[in-house]
């Protein structure tokens, strides 16, 4: 524990070792094309096979039609309700486009065939019909009276109306007195996860068990098979086995159960043979969940000591032309509940109009609703800073809540937007980062830089993010359709080599090395006898799957609960061989010894003892098997603080990223090397998100970055070397003291560095600008201040 022993799993992904979902071949296999809409919003009037029926290895077609009515599509697995009590609209998603397409990409129909190239070919020549109709893809205009509408049933596109904090009027007064008030729109651009790996879906139809198989690119198996077989299918789950292998990556992207999963699934039975989908990389521009589009109006009030007094936001969330699996919590409590951020502020109220567009569905994405919060409250806080003229670091250690450790003495933080932290040290992290900055000869630095012409800037972040997304029974009174614990089986075999078999499942988080760590330190035994085992549901008892930071909160915890029920059982077994009784003994280093002797048994001989039961205490079952379901008690709540510094090239707008420095404090660390990592991960895709992302459709809702062309993806050679340290403030609600990294540099990093590009920039008159902060954006934001 805490040591940073190099990912295990590597040597097999660098040396073409790994299994991904497409490296999969089965007896049969068969090769699915999907048709897509190439409008955004259309009536299908005919869809006609005649020709792609004669094309060579043609094996089958399907259309909406072809499917019963009783498969009505994939579920939406949280419901939110309305302001006034009234249940969210949740229009059908089905698997093929039944009379209308409603975005670009949108499925129409199906083709197999023996090959991939054939079953493209054959898709080709599939003639399809349509009626172009109106599109809209700004979610605050498709809200509005008179825009097309996508789904009946659904007025003015409106999924839900939500809200949540002090009263509306209690924070419209608190602005209305206030010394101060900021106030930003704010557009937080609609981005494309871009995993490695492109989804994949293989289905395998067994008629002599009638029993079904899926094989994806899935960042939680057991979720999909219970979503597929309790809505979209309607299958029983144990004629049903998921397994999702190596996935390569997935950024909250592979959470969600898809369409292309339960429609493979029903295909194979159809026809009677494996067929497999894998996406091209434009399919999954079209139709991998997206994350972020939100549009707000934020006020943040002060008093005149700079104390904040209130924090309004209205936010319209455009999630997509369908519901996807988590899209309705993303803006809501996995967003509105983070609007507290790291402050005092003593009235805060946020609003949510959600509603459809002509557009890809959106979802979590890695940070997934916290990132969007931390935007609105951290460009909030810097502005009003240079409005009030003081120095942003000094007005954020003005109104941090005061440090607290969760004890008795120092309880949990209760926020005016539901939540409750756990423990934090908020000016430790940012003192911290100043300290690391060296922020005092940093400012001089910079006006030294502006007195020679150069526009230099510093932005700071802090953040908060909640992790874990548990517990069930809360997350179960506000709307999740499922539990989200988390479960762990240790099986130790009688030579005393273990086995895991975990519900979290890895895709780039270093699980088979971190899990192993944890249970070799605490069995006293070498990290190569730990075989970690996830992915599959005939293989696992159960998992709710990775996403949220919830890997080491929830299912390492689950993991902790094992070992200490191996360790009791283990513990009556070693009693027994030394004739002593369990109460004498102690653990430690791989051993039972009992106490003030030199009497012991190893690990490996009670392991042995417990599958060859011949010297054995009455009663107790043989074997060594343990299994544990952990459901936490409260979110997990990570904290930090971000600092860029960047130059901006005043003739071409160009923003050069000189430095990023970072404090985070993700509880106690199983291993340091794994969590730098992932804030490497985080911290680059937050940078992508300021500098250089974005998904963007035309009036006619086409996707015109819809390739690499078009969507630039930070590179090496856009990042400086990230400077990088941690507090350590432990969670102290589960076993290990941890509170999740995987998200923390996404969340913190955007905000930063857009604070500093507008503080290079406000010399020139520049106030505010939205993302993603190109070189023609920022040049145009300096002629237009000139």
């Amino acid at each position: 524990m805490g040591a940073s022993v190099k990912r295990v799993e590597d040597l097999r992904f660098i040396t073409g070792k790994g299994q991904y979902t497409d490296d999969i071949t089965l007896p049969g296999m068969t090769f699915a094309t999907i048709v897509r809409s190439p409008f955004a919003h259309a009536n299908i009037k005919n869809i006609d096979f005649s020709a792609a029926k004669n094309a060579p290895g043609y094996v089958a077609s399907f259309v909406g039609g072809d499917i019963p009515e009783a498969i009505a599509g994939v579920p939406c697995g949280w419901q939110v309700d309305f302001k006034n009590g009234d249940t969210m609209k949740e229009p059908p998603h089905p698997l093929l486009a039944r009379g209308k397409a409603r975005h670009v990409g949108d499925a129409v129909a199906v083709v197999v065939a023996e090959t991939q190239a054939q079953a493209k070919d054959a898709a080709a020549l599939v003639d399809v019909e349509y009626e172009e109709l109106p599109a809209v893809v700004n979610i605050s205009a498709a809200l509005k009276d008179g825009a097309p509408q996508l789904h009946e049933g659904v007025p003015n596109n409106c999924i839900f109306e939500w809200e949540l904090g002090s009263g509306m009027d209690v924070v419209d007064s608190a602005l209305a007195s206030a010394a101060h008030v900021t106030k930003l729109d704010i557009v937080n651009q609609r981005l494309v996860p871009n995993a490695i790996e492109p989804r994949c879906a293989i289905g395998d139809y067994d008629d002599s068990r009638d029993f079904h198989t899926l094989y994806t690119s899935s960042q939680n198996p057991h979720m999909i098979r219970l979503l597929m077989c309790a809505f979209a299918l309607g299958l029983p789950e144990h004629k049903v086995r998921v397994v999702a292998p190596d996935v390569g990556g997935g950024f909250g992207s592979k959470i969600f159960h898809y369409i292309e999963e339960a429609l493979m699934v029903w295909v194979a039975e159809q026809i009677k043979r494996p067929v497999k989908w894998t996406a091209e990389r434009t399919e999954s521009f079209l139709t991998d969940g997206q994350g972020r589009d939100h549009i707000t109006k934020a006020q943040m009030g002060f008093d005149s000591d700079g104390k904040m007094v209130a924090l309004k936001v209205e936010t319209d969330a455009n999630l997509g032309a369908y519901l996807s699996t988590f899209s309705t919590a993303v803006p809501t409590y996995l967003h509105g509940t983070l609007m507290q951020g790291l402050y005092t502020t003593p009235a805060v109220h946020i609003t949510v109009n959600a509603g459809v567009t002509n557009t890809a569905p959106v979802d979590a994405y890695r940070g997934a609703g916290r990132p969007e919060a931390t935007y609105v409250i951290e460009r909030l806080v810097e502005t009003a800073a240079a409005e009030m003229g003081v120095d942003p670091a000094e007005l954020r250690l003005k109104n941090f809540i005061p440090p607290f450790d969760g004890s008795e003495n120092q309880p949990g933080y209760q926020t005016q937007v539901a939540l409750q932290y756990d423990s934090g040290n908020y000016e430790g992290v940012l003192n911290r980062l100043l300290e690391m900055s060296d922020y005092e000869n940093l400012k001089k630095e910079r006006d030294t830089a502006r007195a020679n012409g150069k526009l230099m800037g510093i932005g700071f972040s802090t953040y908060i993010e909640a992790c874990g997304i548990a517990p069930s029974a809360v997350v179960g009174s506000l709307g999740a359709r499922a539990g989200l614990f988390e479960a762990a089986n240790i099986r130790v075999e009688p030579t005393g080599s273990v086995t895991l078999f975990t519900g979290s499942h890895s895709h780039g988080q270093g699980h088979e090395t971190t899990f192993a760590q944890l249970i070799a330190d605490d069995l006293g035994i070498p990290m190569e006898n730990v075989l970690v085992v996830h992915g599959d549901t005939d293989k696992v008892p159960f998992g709710m799957g990775t996403y949220g930071s919830r890997s080491l909160a929830v299912g390492g915890s689950a993991i902790v609960k094992s070992l200490e029920k191996i360790k009791a059982k283990g513990a009556k077994i070693a009693a027994h061989l030394l004739e002593a009784s369990v109460e004498d003994l102690d653990f430690a280093d791989g051993k039972w010894t009992v106490k003030g002797t030199d009497k012991s048994v190893a690990f490996g001989d009670v392991s042995l003892t417990a599958y060859v039961p011949h010297n054995y205490p009455e009663g107790l079952e043989p074997g060594l098997d343990e299994t544990s379901f952990y459901d936490l008690v409260n979110f997990t709540y990570p904290f930090g603080a971000h600092m860029a510094v960047v130059e901006v090239d005043p003739d071409t707008g160009k923003v050069e990223l000189k430095r990023f420095i970072c404090c985070d404090d993700v509880g106690n660390v199983v291993n340091p090397m794994i969590v730098d990592g992932q804030i490497h991960g985080g911290v680059a895709q937050g940078i992508g998100q300021a500098l250089l992302e974005g998904a963007v459709y035309d009036e006619s809702g086409q996707l015109t970055t819809a390739s690499y062309l078009d969507y630039a993806l930070p590179r090496a050679d856009d990042l400086p070397t990230f400077e990088l340290d941690r507090t350590v403030t432990p969670c102290p609600h589960n076993p290990l003291g941890v509170k999740g990294a995987g998200e923390a540099g996404t969340i913190g990093s955007t905000p930063a560095v857009v604070n500093a590009v507008v503080d290079a920039l406000r010399p020139l008159g520049v106030k505010d600008l939205q993302m993603p902060l190109s070189p023609q954006r920022v040049w145009a934001a300096m002629q237009q201040a000139k």
